[in-house]
């Protein structure tokens, strides 16, 4: 109760710096003005704070009253190359830049919890590690991060991470989800270029067209998916580029796609790995064309330890009421970088439905939108969910694993 009454006489700085944050967008692994802004929500509270070495990243330790464990909690910095159309009146003034995710809400909840838990510090028994990090979007800022050592910055390793994001969608205002094990995919991505021998369209036999090879690939994927996979584990194969040729009369001697594929096991994303590249491969040989693949292995599989996942359920519904929780169905095929932290150490990602009550979640703009709008009035609310993980965890360390497993049946 002390919590709650505390971050809600917190709310107009946080709205405001979740606004100020929204007005500046940066992009990637140079957030620099992100940074500053953060860094100048922490001063004056008691935190080791250090940023990272090779990008703009801010790690900071609360050290408890009495020595325990360490727990972490992170936020994303970075914003979209997206331009924003939402005429809000705090709206991006960068052009090509907007936090079109929500990573400004994120952050803005991170520095609450920080300020709530730096007020009760003499009370913890154990640390607290926050994680702000750029590039979540791309090319990932949470890797670099761990190499750096953000899961020691306390002096040990933390023994469970927790993250948060909010949805401009499909979940309404202030409704909390997640569920054990995969929770986000892994993204990767398939870059084909078909090669073949340019030359007069009326006149085909004297070329190698590699354009009906390349649209039998994009077709035969999707034969491929569904002919290859369990739909109890599914993969997901989205071409969402294609270039070939300049004029009608003219056979380019090259194709060129790419696609986007989502996984949600490690033995879906080694198959679908092996069988495009092979799909791919097996059309050009028939063809008598050569073909370059080039497979990406994106962020892995987001995957939530069952324990920690149903701890972070208990504490929503035990904070807010049971009405404001619920267990997702199935994993979601959006990709996250929180999957290396949780990769390292046991922790759960968990979903907080920001879509302004004004709006209709079935019906409103989704996240990566440059239409999309976010409700900060659930800041408070992540603020206060993010501290009470960290309390809760460092309480209940010393409970030994198989009271935490029958507390999680």
């Amino acid at each position: 109760m002390a919590l709650r009454t505390a971050v809600e006489g917190m709310r107009p700085e946080l709205v405001e710096l979740r606004r100020s944050l929204h007005r500046e967008p940066e992009i990637g692994l140079h957030v620099p003005l992100t940074q500053a802004k953060v860094l100048a929500a922490l001063d004056g509270l008691p935190l080791e704070v250090s940023t990272g070495r090779g990008l703009t990243s801010v790690t900071a330790v609360l050290r408890g009253g009495s020595p325990g464990p360490a727990v972490l909690l992170r936020s994303d910095m970075d914003a979209l190359p997206v331009t924003e159309t939402t005429g809000l009146p705090y709206a991006s003034a960068i052009d090509g830049a907007m936090h079109a995710c929500g990573h400004d809400l994120h952050m803005a909840s991170l520095v609450g919890a920080a300020r709530l838990l730096a007020g009760v510090r003499e009370d913890m028994a154990g640390d607290v590690v926050f994680m702000f990090q750029p590039a979540e979007e791309g090319p990932g800022g949470a890797q670099p991060m761990i190499d750096e050592g953000v899961l020691d910055a306390s002096g040990s390793r933390v023994v469970a991470a927790y993250g948060l994001h909010v949805i401009s969608a499909r979940e309404p205002y202030g409704f909390f989800t997640t569920r054990p094990g995969p929770l986000l995919a892994a993204s990767d991505r398939l870059h084909v270029v078909v090669k073949g021998a340019g030359g007069h369209g009326s006149q085909p036999h004297n070329a190698k067209d590699p354009i009906p090879a390349a649209c039998e690939m994009v077709t035969a994927l999707q034969t491929y998916v569904t002919r290859r996979h369990d739909i109890f584990d599914p993969v997901v194969v989205t071409v969402g580029s294609f270039h070939a040729g300049t004029v009608d009369n003219v056979i380019p001697p090259d194709a060129r796609f790419d696609a986007t594929v989502r996984s949600f096991s490690r033995k879906a994303r080694e198959r679908v790995r092996a069988g495009t590249c092979a799909v791919v491969e097996g059309i050009a040989r028939a063809y008598g064309l050569d073909v370059d693949v080039t497979y990406e292995e994106g962020y892995p599989v987001t995957v939530n330890h069952d324990a920690e996942a149903r701890f972070v359920g208990r504490s929503v519904e035990e904070l807010f009421g049971a009405d404001r929780f619920g267990w997702a169905d199935h994993p979601e095929p959006g990709a996250e970088d929180f999957s290396y932290v949780l990769q390292e150490v046991p922790g759960a990602f968990v979903f907080l439905g920001a879509c302004p009550p004004d709006l209709d979640p079935a019906t409103a703009a989704h996240n990566h939108s440059p239409e999309a709008r976010f409700d900060d009035g659930v800041v408070p609310d992540g603020a206060l969910l993010l501290a009470e993980l960290a309390l809760r965890r460092l309480a209940r360390a010393g409970v030994p694993v198989e009271a935490e497993r029958a507390a999680a049946a």
